[in-house]
């Protein structure tokens, strides 16, 4: 049985999606603002959090970002009624998985959360290694000779999705719907400027790739 925080301050809200995901099997406890969500993650073991944006003192931004600069790698799905493309990929960008946008579908919400706790279970081997690098999926981190490599969330992300299909190809449209999701609209240059940033960071030298390769005319390969 999976288990689920609900980071919702709105209290009719946060009773409705407990009790549908309560009868979906759920085990489900919910907080409602911010600093108490830290509090709990600290102290216990979850397979995902719902984080709603908008909270009252730190919001969610602010508690995906703490969590993930914590090493905390449980999935997070935000609950937002923003609508603002550069706010959606601002969470991304922060180390979120997913989004929702308010109001939502309980259908949509119970397929996105399977979506990503299907994703968390198909996993990662816990360390993967390649050159002078490891790519622990545990600790959410990359490190050179046992020293850490500072990544941001999406050049981790970036950096998983090349582990997992590692000597496929792929195109930027994949990449964009793996790590950014399907339903945010960025450019194809976006993904080109963060596989420049982490080439800088992984390749011995960026110019001469030996590790991520451009396949012309069709996207990327990692080759590890």
């Amino acid at each position: 049985m999976a288990r689920i925080l609900i980071v919702e301050d709105e209290p009719d809200i946060a009773l409705g999606l407990q009790q549908d995901l309560v009868l979906e099997g759920y085990e489900v406890d919910v907080v409602g603002d911010g600093e108490s969500a830290l509090e709990r993650v600290a102290t216990g073991s979850f397979d995902l959090i719902l984080l709603d944006v908008l909270l009252p003192g730190k919001d969610g931004f602010a508690v995906c970002r703490e969590l993930r600069r914590s090493g905390t790698r449980t999935p997070i799905i935000l609950l937002t009624a923003k609508s603002h493309e550069a706010e959606k990929v601002l969470g991304l960008e922060l180390g979120a998985d997913d989004y929702v946008t308010k109001p939502f579908s309980p259908v949509e919400l119970r397929a996105r959360i399977k979506a990503v706790l299907r994703r968390g279970a198909n996993g990662s081997p816990e360390v993967f290694r390649f050159g002078e690098f490891e790519v622990d999926f545990d600790r959410f981190e990359l490190r050179r000779c046992g020293e850490p490599v500072e990544l941001t969330p999406i050049e981790f992300k970036l950096l998983a999705a090349f582990v997992r299909n590692r000597r496929s190809v792929l195109t930027r449209r994949q990449l964009l719907d793996k790590v950014w999701g399907r339903d945010t609209h960025v450019i194809d240059r976006v993904v080109d400027t963060h596989i420049g940033n982490l080439r800088r960071k992984i390749e011995p030298d960026p110019e001469r790739p030996a590790f991520l390769l451009s396949v012309r005319g069709f996207g990327y390969r990692f080759e590890g």
